[in-house]
């Protein structure tokens, strides 16, 4: 008889839910709001990029500066800066031979500061 090997997915533990204000549901009415924040929402959903739009909340940073602080190649970090770049969510500028990238939108900086606070306790 053959045994079935279980794998637990990762899981975060769950807070108690707090209800918000009624007027939080005027947002479903909103379909175009309602399309960026899934977009943006999207963009962020792998660990890279939060790891580069951590760094870049606290101001421009090279390429190399990103790879050293995350660990990973620089061709993995192009791509996910590529991703960030495609979806509005940072902005790039040259100077010489080095790329310098910053987060392009003032929201995208308030999710990653709230990220920060409610899963990082910081």
């Amino acid at each position: 008889m053959a045994t079935r090997k279980t794998t637990r997915s990762k899981s975060i533990k769950p807070l108690p839910v707090e209800r918000e204000p009624e007027d939080i549901f005027a947002l479903i009415g909103k379909s175009e709001n309602i399309e960026q924040a899934a977009v943006a929402m999207q963009a962020m959903s792998h660990p890279v990029r939060i790891k580069i739009l951590c760094m870049l909340s606290s101001g421009e940073q090279m390429v190399q500066d990103l790879t050293d602080a995350i660990g990973t190649s620089q061709s993995n970090i192009s791509q996910h800066l590529g991703i960030l770049k495609a979806c509005g969510m940072i902005n790039s500028r040259k100077d010489a031979t080095r790329t310098f990238y910053s987060i392009e939108d003032a929201r995208i900086l308030k999710m990653i500061t709230l990220t920060r606070d409610i899963f990082c306790g910081i």
